[in-house]
């Protein structure tokens, strides 16, 4: 046994947190032989629940977790971590313009991400859950210079899963069979689920299904879901965004499969023509810990056009905080 891997998590007695806080400390995300301190945050209201949260944590008696820290304090939480869940963040209201809530989010961000630049490991891995996701993410980048930039990233695994499953189900496979989709661009209803480079069983998947389907419909069923998931629910995603969660790490910890990639929201780089800095979502490859963007790959004048629609918005969007990076 090793040292525990110390894992922050902001909103924890939430909803995502609560589908996927027994799946980290059983090993889902680190691994099976690695054991795991979780420290775990919320708002003072939320402490009651939280508690309850790590009795049930208790009561498993997961050989793996070594200890679990409750705590309203961000600088408790973020202390000597090596990994951080940014799942909490404020909801948009009834009312509430997106520029408000840029701006009341980019506050909460840009204080998180000055007390992990103080606290945290400099090489913790970050993923940026809570919405706007990327551009949450990019506030926290900004206010966080001590920490590797690279390793400050946003989940666009849940649209890549669903992308997953919406292609199974359209041509009758296994999403085993499916292999290397795409997310472009930002977790919202401008990101580009891509099949163009996708193999079904080694078959090139846009052989597979008519183009009007994977433009008309397969992308805004795929950036429209999480809105289609509230109207049956009355609540958003939360079992499924957990998974993802640990998707996520567990790609970038312990790597992606021989000859596959996976989707992630990180620095660009300017691959692809994308401004450099902004957080956005490439194919990337998992190795060692570490991730590399996916070069080299054909675009059609259709994706490239919806890419840099996408672009376009989280400019826009780096634009509104502005003060805050």
């Amino acid at each position: 046994m090793t040292d525990p891997v110390r894992i922050a998590i902001t909103g924890a007695a939430g909803q995502i947190c609560y589908s996927m806080l027994f799946r980290i400390a059983s090993g889902g995300m680190f691994g099976p032989k690695q054991p795991v301190a979780l420290q775990l945050l919320e708002i003072t209201p939320a402490m009651g629940v939280l508690e309850a949260v790590k009795m049930e944590l208790d009561d498993c008696a997961f050989p793996l977790l070594s200890e679990v820290i409750c705590t309203d304090d961000p600088k408790t939480a973020l202390t000597n971590i090596d990994a951080a869940l940014f799942v909490g963040a404020k909801p948009r209201g009834p009312g509430m313009e997106r520029s408000d809530l840029l701006k009341d989010n980019g506050k909460i961000f840009s204080s998180l991400g000055k007390i992990m630049n103080e606290v945290a490991n400099p090489d913790v891995k970050v993923c940026v859950v809570g919405n706007p996701a990327n551009t949450n993410a990019y506030i926290l980048k900004a206010n966080a210079p001590n920490i590797n930039p690279r390793n400050i990233t946003a989940l666009t695994r849940l649209d890549h899963n669903r992308a997953m499953s919406q292609l199974a189900g359209k041509v009758d496979c296994s999403v085993t069979d499916i292999e290397k989709m795409i997310i472009w661009g930002n977790h919202s209803t401008t990101q580009v689920p891509d099949i163009s480079h996708c193999l079904v069983s080694g078959k090139a998947a846009p052989s597979l299904v008519d183009e009007s389907w994977a433009q008309e419909d397969f992308i805004p069923t795929v950036a429209k879901r999480g809105a289609a998931v509230i109207a049956a629910r009355g609540s958003s995603s939360a079992a499924s965004a957990g998974n993802a969660v640990v998707d996520h790490m567990a790609s970038w910890v312990n790597g992606t499969a021989e000859g596959d990639w996976t989707s992630m929201s990180v620095p660009s780089d300017g691959s692809y023509g994308i401004q450099e800095g902004l957080i956005y979502s490439y194919p990337v490859v998992c190795k060692n810990g570490d991730y590399e963007i996916v070069q080299g790959l054909e675009v059609s004048d259709f994706i490239a056009g919806k890419m840099k629609e996408s672009e376009k918005e989280l400019l826009e969007e780096a634009e509104a905080v502005k003060e805050m990076t």
